[in-house]
């Protein structure tokens, strides 16, 4: 079978991650059976036909550049500056971010932004610049426009941290469909500079040189570290110097790559060489946010942009059993008797698509689970929810609710041609909710109401990138697929990296009106800059062996640093058998992750503890209290998370950048601002360096005090991992009797301390007071006072 090729740079049929996806699925479906193998390769074809049809052609591509300047408008926050074939809009906001539009592009409409555009700050005014060109002077941040098109973004002080080349599209010149051309953005920054962001990315945290592509991804299969893309991308990328921390996001959500050169000082007779950065995207507006200062600065005005992220239930924070394939009622009991009778604390068990009829969404198969809602109770009443997988593709089948409530709705995605597009993917022929239209999302938001009938308490939404399966080619939706995009129109291209968005804004929406007293509990496998407004996400499927583990970090961390706090990996991985040293040393990280939850393929090894020997099920057991213990902190977290946009689990550059040595560890972080975790990422390891940030810093396993900035030595036998306390940190965590109290550890001497605690205020939307504890000595005891109260109202435990 012949097999389109990559031609004059533009992708037109497979290109070599598409071959190397194509096996992986290939080789998963095996499993499935020949006959819809064989309906993979239509599918594949079908798109193929229809994108032939569908998409504009190529023709002849004219290269536009700005030109030089012919002047300036004055307007609030900044202006806009005119070129030759151009215009540039600089605005500063009143929280300092800078947005930058090219072409006459705005804020609006964005699928990023929770809401309408930020004001402008009226103190920021455009004036002349020495060299011909202008600037704009704000509080935060200084932007100099060149009379050719360059853009610097300084700090206050005049220190460069980006700049700008002048950019360059290519347009049609019969042009039929899209928005705009194909546009490249050329930068540089600091020659000391790293990179971090890009969405979830198997590799880093910090991005190393390379090319790396924005179009969301099923990898097929299973990934480990250096495949990409992935699930989740975004053009968000955060930049970390001497001179600052800055953050950058090009706003559009047509497929694009990012290239990254680190810098080098010194480089060629003395002179630095500065980093750079490339963007290519085949579409879309040119436009751009920069927000500058402290990493906690940036990630809050990121934040304050894009929308605080979803609080999860408390519960939510607790450990979780998921499997592919518990098969019924009966081995979901049994599994959650085995926790019970081992005494480890358990929270949720996720049910995957084997529990529905055919596999398909908002069904029940009656033969394995006849009475879901009795089963769910049952668990309710043992402290344990039920969690329900949802798929966004509905099988083309009449008489099914579901699909005929779509067709009666005209709620599925449609070609050219106006005909409804089918894939395939696990129930067989499918079609696909365009989530991008309003008026389906309410629809599809009503349908959550059965799964609450069913008894679960929460959802997980996979195949949203969204998955057709392909016998070869990218295993989504044809490009020329129509899309509503918001009544505003447009194709695949621009609608496919906000699928898997758009569908966690229906679910958010939809349970929230159906249970309005409760917070939603709803994570995506898929999704684009924003979705922590209704959620959180998953590492997806990550391949089980000590690379994988390593991913699961680096994925984490870089999702953080985007502004999607709550994630975590399948524990254990979800392919393959892990060893029990694996898969305990896998436990001990997800213990210390926003999301720990445990989930393997139907084809894989088991997931419970005790199914890895007693030494394993002891040291996981130890794993599971502590992070029972800790709850009180993580709902803290998740709490602070939406209010300030800094994530629960952070790089150890966070209150450091400055620390070039600190920028480039990969294998710990600080949890909070309390608490440094240094997993074990190795085989066979039982001691482990530690690079510290600067301060003091406490073994919570000997109390043994440590200075940083600098590397220590530390024990990390099979029983735990390296786990260390900021000298003055008060830590709120659960007592014998389950009530709230206070760990503390001393303050460095002549030093204060102090930490926060947002009480668990149940799993409604009452918004609790933050409380605010510092720690000082005094008379050579250390005393823990409470901000505004005369006494601190918490059982208080001295530690160190």
């Amino acid at each position: 079978m012949p097999v389109p090729v990559r031609s004059g740079g533009r992708v037109s049929g497979m290109d070599a991650g598409d071959v190397v996806r194509s096996a992986k699925w290939m080789a998963s479906l095996r499993a499935v059976g020949s006959a819809q193998g064989l309906r993979t390769v239509r599918s594949a074809w079908r798109r193929h036909r229809v994108d032939a049809v569908g998409l504009p052609r190529q023709g002849t591509e004219r290269a536009r550049v700005p030109g030089p300047a012919e002047g300036a408008e004055p307007g609030p926050g900044g202006g806009v500056v005119r070129f030759a074939r151009s215009s540039l809009r600089v605005r500063v906001t009143v929280g300092g971010a800078v947005f930058l539009g090219w072409d006459g592009a705005g804020p609006e409409p964005s699928y990023a932004l929770a809401g309408a555009a930020p004001e402008a700050d009226e103190r920021a005014v455009l004036e002349p610049d020495t060299d011909g060109g202008w600037r704009v002077v704000a509080e935060r941040a200084l932007v100099v426009v060149s009379r050719h098109g360059m853009v610097e973004v300084r700090t206050p002080g005049g220190a460069l941290l980006r700049r700008d080349l002048p950019p360059r599209w290519w347009e049609p010149a019969a042009r039929s469909g899209g928005r705009g051309g194909r546009w490249v953005q050329r930068s540089q920054v600091p020659a000391d500079a790293r990179f971090f962001g890009l969405g979830g990315r198997s590799a880093g945290p910090r991005l190393r040189d390379g090319w790396y592509r924005l179009w969301n991804t099923d990898p097929g299969g299973a990934f480990e570290p250096g495949d990409d893309p992935l699930y989740i991308t975004m053009p968000v990328l955060l930049t970390v110097a001497d001179a600052g921390t800055h953050l950058v996001f090009h706003d559009t959500t047509w497929d694009g790559r990012v290239a990254l050169w680190e810098g080098e000082e010194g480089a060629g007779s003395g002179h630095d060489r500065p980093g750079r950065c490339e963007v290519r995207m085949d579409g879309g507006p040119l436009r751009s946010w920069v927000l500058v200062g402290s990493p906690a600065r940036v990630l809050h005005g990121w934040a304050g942009l894009t929308g605080g992220a979803a609080v999860p239930p408390a519960w939510a924070l607790g450990y979780q059993h998921a499997r592919w394939g518990f098969g019924s009622e009966r081995e979901v009991r049994r599994v959650v008797a085995g926790y019970r009778e081992r005494g480890l604390p358990l929270s949720a068990v996720h049910l995957d698509i084997d529990h529905f009829r055919g596999h398909r969404s908002f069904t029940v198969d009656r033969r394995r689970f006849p009475d879901l809602p009795g089963l769910a109770a049952d668990l309710r009443g043992q402290g344990v929810r039920l969690v329900s997988i949802v798929d966004p593709a509905v099988k083309e089948e009449p008489g099914m609710a579901v699909y005929d409530g779509g067709v009666e709705a005209d709620a599925f995605v449609r070609d050219v041609r106006g005909r409804v597009v089918r894939g395939e993917v696990w129930p067989g022929p499918c079609v696909f909710p365009d989530f991008t239209d309003p008026e389906v999302r309410r629809w599809w938001g009503g349908l959550y109401a059965e799964r609450l009938v069913q008894g679960f308490s929460g959802v997980w939404h996979d195949m949203n990138e969204p998955v057709s399966f392909a016998a070869f080619g990218d295993p989504t939706l044809p490009r020329s697929a129509r899309h509503s995009l918001e009544g505003r129109g447009g194709d695949h291209r621009e609608a496919h990296n906000v699928y898997g968005l758009t569908m966690a804004r229906a679910g958010y929406e939809g349970l929230r009106e159906l249970r309005p007293d409760e917070r939603p509990f709803l994570f995506s496998r898929s999704g684009w800059a924003g979705m922590q407004r209704y959620g959180g996400t998953w590492s997806g499927d990550v391949a089980t062996g000590w690379p994988g583990l390593r991913a699961s970090l680096a994925l984490v961390l870089g999702l953080g640093l985007c502004g999607v706090p709550y994630s975590g990996p399948d524990v254990g991985g979800f392919t393959g058998f892990p060893s029990p040293e694996l898969f305990l040393r896998w436990f001990q990280l997800g213990a210390y992750l926003p999301l720990f939850r445990t989930h393997a393929a139907i084809t894989a090894g088991r997931r419970e503890p005790w199914e890895f020997g007693p030494e394993v099920l002891e040291h996981a057991g130890a794993a599971l209290r502590e992070r029972t213990r800790l709850l009180p902190y993580f709902v803290t977290l998740a709490h602070l998370a939406q209010r300030t946009g800094a994530p629960y689990v952070r790089p150890v550059w966070w209150r450091s950048p400055e620390d070039r040595a600190l920028r480039d560890c990969e294998d710990a972080f600080l949890l909070g601002d309390a608490l440094l975790v240094a997993p074990v990422l190795e085989a066979g390891a039982d001691r482990r360096a530690v690079r510290l940030p600067r301060g003091l810093w406490y073994d919570t396993a000997t109390g043994r005090a440590h200075e940083g900035p600098g590397q220590v030595l530390l024990d990390a036998p099979l029983s735990r991992v390296p786990v260390l306390a900021r000298a003055g940190a008060v830590v709120p965590v659960a007592g014998a009797d389950g009530a709230v109290e206070l760990e503390v550890w001393p303050p460095a001497p002549g030093r204060t301390g102090g930490g926060v605690l947002v009480p668990d205020a149940g799993d409604g939307w009452k918004r609790p007071d933050a409380v605010r504890f510092v720690t000082r000595w005094r008379d050579g005891v250390v005393a823990v006072e409470r901000e505004g109260a005369a006494e601190v109202g918490f059982r208080v435990r001295l530690r160190g």
